[in-house]
Formats: C-alpha cells, sequence, structure tokens
C-alpha cells in the first residue's frame, strides 16, 4: 500500500508562508575578510559616519566637501536601502554609499590603517537611560577600531543632545591614549559649533527647537 505524502509540520507551512524580508536588497558590504574602503567610493579624502540615518548629514557633506569620499554604515536595513537609492540617484555613489551593516562588526574588515581623514558619530544611543548603557554603541572596543582607521591627527567628532550622555563619551574618549581633545578650549574637546559645513536631521532639530547640543571633538595621536 502506497502511503500518502505526509503533510510538512506546522514550522515548515509557516516558513514557506512567509513574506519576502523587507529591504533584503538593502546595500551589503563585500564578504571578504578584508575590504579596501578605496574600492567602495573614490576621492582625495575619507570620511566614515557611523549611523546616517535618512542621509542628511552625508549630502549635504559631500556637497561641501567636493575632495570627500563618504562611506556610511547604517543598522537599519531600510535607511541604508533609501539613502544608498537616493545617492546613486543624485550621481554621488561614487564619492558616497551608505551599507546596511552594523559598524561593531563591520569595522574589524574595513581597510587599509590609516584611511579615514574623519569619523562622525551623530546622536547615538537614543536610549539614554542608566539601563541602557549595555547598548551604548561607542566602547573601547569600537574605539580601537576608529583609532586604527583614522589618519594620524585625524578628527573623531560625535555629538549629542544628552547631557549625561556627552559626558560618558567625554569621559571613555579622553580615557583612551590614541585620542587628544581637539575643542574649542585647551585640553577640552568641546566645540561649540559644527565646522563641517553639515548637519544631521536631528542636529537641526534640536537647534530648532532650542534644545543644546554637546559637540565632542579629539584627534588621533
Amino acid at each position: 500500500m502506497v502511503e500518502k505524502d505526509k503533510a510538512p509540520p506546522p514550522h515548515q507551512r509557516q516558513d514557506a508562508a512567509r513574506p519576502p524580508r523587507l529591504y533584503a536588497d538593502a546595500p551589503r558590504l563585500p564578504e571578504a575578510a578584508e575590504i579596501d574602503v578605496r574600492e567602495l567610493i573614490s576621492g582625495k579624502t575619507y570620511e566614515l559616519e557611523i549611523g546616517p540615518g535618512r542621509g542628511g548629514f552625508i549630502f549635504e557633506r559631500v556637497a561641501a566637501a567636493p575632495e570627500v569620499a563618504l562611506l556610511g554604515l547604517e543598522v537599519r536595513r531600510k535607511w541604508a536601502q533609501i539613502v544608498d537609492q537616493r545617492l546613486r540617484k543624485c550621481e554621488l555613489s561614487g564619492r558616497a554609499r551608505v551599507f546596511a551593516e552594523d559598524a561593531k562588526q563591520a569595522l574589524g574588515r574595513i581597510g587599509p590603517q590609516e584611511v579615514f581623514a574623519r569619523v562622525f558619530v551623530h546622536f547615538p544611543d537614543p536610549w539614554w537611560k542608566k539601563k541602557h548603557n549595555k547598548r551604548m554603541l561607542l566602547d573601547a572596543a569600537l574605539l580601537r577600531e576608529i583609532a586604527r582607521l583614522l589618519t594620524p591627527q585625524g578628527e573623531f567628532f560625535v555629538q549629542t543632545d544628552v547631557a549625561e550622555r556627552a559626558s560618558q563619551i567625554e569621559a571613555l574618549v579622553g580615557s583612551d591614549p590614541c585620542f587628544l581633545p581637539a575643542g574649542d578650549a585647551i585640553d577640552s574637546p568641546r566645540l561649540a559649533k559644527n565646522p563641517y559645513c553639515a548637519q544631521s536631521p536631528r542636529e537641526r532639530r534640536a537647534m530648532r527647537d532650542s534644545l543644546p547640543v554637546h559637540r565632542l571633538c579629539f584627534r588621533r595621536r
């Protein structure tokens, strides 16, 4: 007696009916163990933005500095895909790209060493309460990768509208021997103004709402 085909188990039926993952075709970095950023974008000077979000800073930065090539790493696939597509439509993809990547996992594969003149982090960690400290973007391991990739005297610029978070970042980076404070006053990383002729949407909104923005700048030794 021939057995009838058995129905697949419930978990397999659910998988078969599951819709395609949203933004599954968001741009990703090459799978190679070592990635040369100069093969992804081209410019006289290379810069990195960690967490570009909706891309406001990238567009303004490459417009203000035609010699700059800017790489963005955005953990949210939706915004990585949307911003990278916009860059292509504006014919800027030769100078600027955004990839759907977690910087904590991706930076270790990026090179060569001392390739970026500047690294930007705008308004990280929306979960600013103490219980969320374990989720902070910036930690000692990520700072080591940033230091490895920055040129000598290269700039690391961070800004936030949360005073407590600014103090935490100042203490963290200030304790790393690879970095020196490069703010308005001697031995301080604090800046009164953003010197890069480009603003993130969050910075623009904070300024419009008269919220204080805490800006920190460090240089690599």
